[in-house]
């Protein structure tokens, strides 16, 4: 709620609608964790608000919380753009077809005016740009992931291996869950772009990433694609988060890899058949695309990126379900899926809230409770995060040809 509204204005209830999903699939990661490794007990809905809880950062309505992401009218309606990456923003001219400075935002924002939101979703595309249009992910959502693929047996081992291709935080959230129930985890990281999340808070990447093996792989050269197929081939469970094309390029089938044995799990925008396979997005555009935004004039996000602790704890869950089962298996759980889920496990039961301020503090009565809002909060930081590539020789000594 704290993250949830106009910046000048009160929390918004809108974020319930999200409490009994994350509650539901915190207890199946405690109950998948359990099953070959320590128990994995965290509050599911406390996890939305780490990322702003080490930060200071709060609501900013028809901005998102962490300022990238903003909802702008199109011909037909409001979509939201997320300027999240220094290319998104050189993109702006290319998507509106004009030649316009990109850091002309008035300008920017006339030119996606005078466009329909299917044209722009589908520049948008071509360009690898996260844009997205409010609750435009099909529904109903019965689960937040779904098997692409049923592989063949694989050895149930006492300390599960897991290479951790993910960046940002629903990908290396699950990663540092299964990291806590004893599983082994290499994060790898390309050579000269690391994962982003290492130019933000330290102590948020320290938070999800804090229990990993890191290691750098140049994806050019042919000697680290095959440390890269080798330590894939030895993994239990590989977690990735890009489109299908990238995996394409190294050569690497996930398919191919479940009949061995070594179950994948893609965390990306919105999953990987199709059209949907070929879309960018992160945790404020896909959650909007997912039905999870707050109505108005204007519209409001719910609370901060979203989709991303959403997916990343039901990942975490999936992986560890895939880590304790003796059958390898190619699954997903897309962002945007992840939060239409979310949305749709939703209480029906009707309940007012109503909001009041009483000297700076914000208090919300349901019938005859009233409770102050608290502000987010965060796991203890048990340690630092490794520096990219700390482990580089004794990983390539260990998986050598």
């Amino acid at each position: 709620m704290w993250l949830t509204g106009q910046r000048d204005g009160p929390p918004s209830a809108a974020p319930a609608r999200v409490v009994r999903a994350l509650a539901t699939v915190a207890d199946d990661l405690a109950q998948q964790t359990a099953l070959w490794g320590q128990t994995v007990v965290v509050d599911g809905p406390a996890l939305l608000g780490e990322r702003a809880a080490l930060t200071g950062m709060s609501r900013n309505g028809d901005t998102s919380v962490g300022g990238s992401a903003r909802f702008v009218r199109a011909a037909d309606g409001r979509i939201v753009v997320n300027l999240a990456r220094p290319e998104d923003v050189q993109s702006l001219p290319a998507l509106v077809g004009q030649s316009l400075s990109a850091d002309d935002w008035p300008m920017i924002a006339d030119g996606i005016a005078q466009l329909p939101s299917a044209e722009l979703v589908e520049t948008a595309t071509l360009l690898g740009m996260p844009i997205a249009v409010p609750s435009s992910h099909p529904q109903p959502v019965e689960s937040p992931g779904r098997e692409l693929h049923h592989g063949g047996p694989r050895r149930v081992v006492e300390r599960p291996l897991v290479v951790d291709l993910t960046s940002l935080w629903a990908g290396p959230l699950a990663g540092g869950l299964v990291a806590e129930a004893g599983a082994r985890v290499v994060k790898v990281e390309g050579a000269g772009r690391p994962d982003g999340a290492r130019r933000g808070t330290p102590d948020f990447f320290d938070l999800l990433n804090h229990a990993k093996e890191c290691v750098e792989i140049d994806f050019a050269n042919t000697d680290d694609q095959a440390f890269l197929r080798r330590l894939l081939a030895a993994a239990d469970l590989v977690l990735e988060g890009s489109r299908p094309r990238v995996m394409d390029r190294l050569g690497i089938d996930p398919c191919a890899l479940a009949e061995t044995g070594v179950s994948w799990l893609s965390i990306n925008a919105y999953g990987r058949t199709g059209t949907a396979g070929m879309r960018v997005g992160f945790g404020d555009d896909t959650a909007v695309a997912g039905g999870l935004w707050l109505p108005g004039d204007p519209p409001a996000f719910v609370a901060d990126a979203v989709a991303d602790p959403i997916a990343g704890l039901a990942a975490a869950a999936v992986g560890a379900r895939l880590l304790a089962s003796p059958q390898a298996a190619v699954v997903e759980v897309p962002l945007a899926r992840a939060a239409a889920w979310a949305g749709s496990c939703a209480t029906t039961d009707s309940v007012e809230a109503r909001m009041h301020n009483d000297r700076d503090r914000w208090f919300v009565e349901l019938r005859a409770e009233r409770v102050q809002v608290q502000v987010p909060k965060h796991r203890p930081l048990p340690a630092t995060a490794e520096p990219v590539g700390s482990h580089n020789a004794l990983l390539r000594e260990e998986f050598a040809a």
